[in-house]
């Protein structure tokens, strides 16, 4: 068992001082084989997903607008939603490794495809639904197991969780920008052809991993059928109340918070301050949620969801700041406030999963958790315009800066999301 550098003294260490000292307990080494491919399939593989929204909201929307661009989107998070449970089955029937290889040499060929039909002219809008829809359902396959796999390659899953939020959020940075930058000095074939590549790569790191043979595999899964699979999953879920507890207020969050807040921030702030004033509190934002990562790797609190609760109240001066700012300055800063609270809270909740959770059902777990969590946003993104018939945006905000502290209080009031506490990391993975 691995002890914290900054936990308590014990009452044994203070009374016996003349007892021999046991020698202090080496921290396992992060950056092992296993962990270092995951990390790598991982990084570029979100990369690739950083990337898209912008390929379509330029290339789609410039071929057949908004609404074509907003349809290819929302095809491809339909799908997801509908698909991602049976995701999490087959990720423990079969294995979260072979999975995730899978599901990315299926978007190798969709951006590929894509690719080809961008370089040769531009591309039939079926073509770009049908593509959108089966993307969606490989992401459906590859996600469940990305919680699954943590404690599988690391052996101190709050440490490898902070790794890779700073790697989403770094990718997040400089995704986006890449993909418009190429777009307007290449063509959106170019993007599409990396995006292939990125996945390409993600899938090799993958295979090339090799885990511990005493991981669960899918021999512990034959002879059991697709709906007794899901219905096990529905009772582990059902069965913590920290866990659903929170998924329902994350759907209300989806609704009030995530899914509006793009949208009318945007269209805001563009028109107060500009539209580089937009990308640049994106910015802060990001360079807040890679500090939020950082703090997640230095921290390791005995209730990590209560800590991580504690943090999110700070993700308030987000909406607040959309709403209200006048300057930049503000802006920025709420911003950056935001983002680094969000990162905080998404490491305490991913290692609370991994942690408190059997592996046998680890990845049906986290598809009930994915599911409820993005169709709250969907819900969200499609009422966002139009609520604006009803009221202002910044009136909007500052019901979403209000559901966010109410939603924080509801946690916290929780006593089995306030009392959860860390789960100390084994030996091995």
């Amino acid at each position: 068992m691995v002890q914290s550098n900054i936990g308590p003294v014990t009452s044994e260490q203070t009374e016996t001082p003349t007892a021999r000292t046991e020698p202090p307990v080496a921290r396992p080494p992060l950056w092992d084989r296993r962990f270092t491919l995951y990390f790598a399939a991982r990084a570029v593989s979100l990369f690739g997903d950083a990337m898209m929204p912008v390929a379509a909201a330029l290339a789609v929307g410039a071929l057949y607008g908004i609404t074509g661009a907003g349809l290819v989107l929302g095809v491809w998070t339909g799908t997801f939603v509908l698909l991602v449970l049976f995701g999490g089955v087959f990720a423990d029937r079969f294995g979260a490794r072979r999975m995730m290889v899978g599901a990315d040499l299926v978007r190798v060929l969709t951006q590929g495809v894509l690719a080809v039909a961008f370089f040769t002219g531009a591309p039939p809008f079926w073509l770009l639904v049908t593509m959108a829809a089966v993307a969606g359902a490989a992401v459906a396959m590859f996600l469940p197991g990305v919680n699954g796999m943590v404690p599988l390659v690391a052996r101190e899953p709050q440490r490898a969780n902070a790794t890779l939020k700073v790697a989403d959020a770094l990718a997040h940075l400089l995704g986006p920008a890449l993909a418009g930058l190429l777009i307007a000095v290449s063509s959106a074939g170019t993007v599409y052809t990396i995006d292939a590549g990125t996945f390409l790569l993600s899938a090799l790191c993958l295979a090339c991993l090799r885990l511990a043979p005493t991981s669960t595999g899918p021999a512990a899964r034959t002879g059991s059928s697709l709906r007794r699979d899901l219905r096990q999953g529905w009772r582990e879920f059902r069965a913590r109340t920290w866990m659903w507890s929170v998924i329902l207020v994350w759907v209300v969050f989806g609704v009030l918070l995530f899914g509006p807040l793009v949208p009318l921030s945007s269209a805001l702030i563009g028109d107060r301050l500009g539209p580089n004033a937009y990308g640049l509190a994106v910015s802060f934002l990001g360079v807040g949620t890679v500090l939020g990562g950082l703090l997640a790797l230095r921290l390791s609190p005995a209730r990590p969801l209560a800590a991580g609760t504690l943090a999110l109240t700070l993700y308030t001066l987000l909406p607040l700041s959309a709403a209200l700012a006048t300057g930049l300055p503000p802006l920025l800063a709420g911003h950056a406030l935001g983002g680094g609270a969000l990162a905080f809270w998404s490491v305490m909740w991913a290692t609370s999963v991994q942690t408190h959770t059997p592996p046998e059902v680890l990845n049906r777990v986290s598809a009930y958790e994915l599911a409820g969590s993005v169709s709250g946003i969907a819900l969200g993104q499609i009422l966002a315009g139009p609520a604006t018939a009803l009221a202002s945006p910044e009136r909007l905000l500052l019901v979403s800066a209000g559901a966010c502290l109410a939603g924080c209080a509801a946690l916290f009031a929780t006593p089995a999301i306030r009392t959860l506490r860390r789960a100390q990391p084994s030996v091995s993975p």
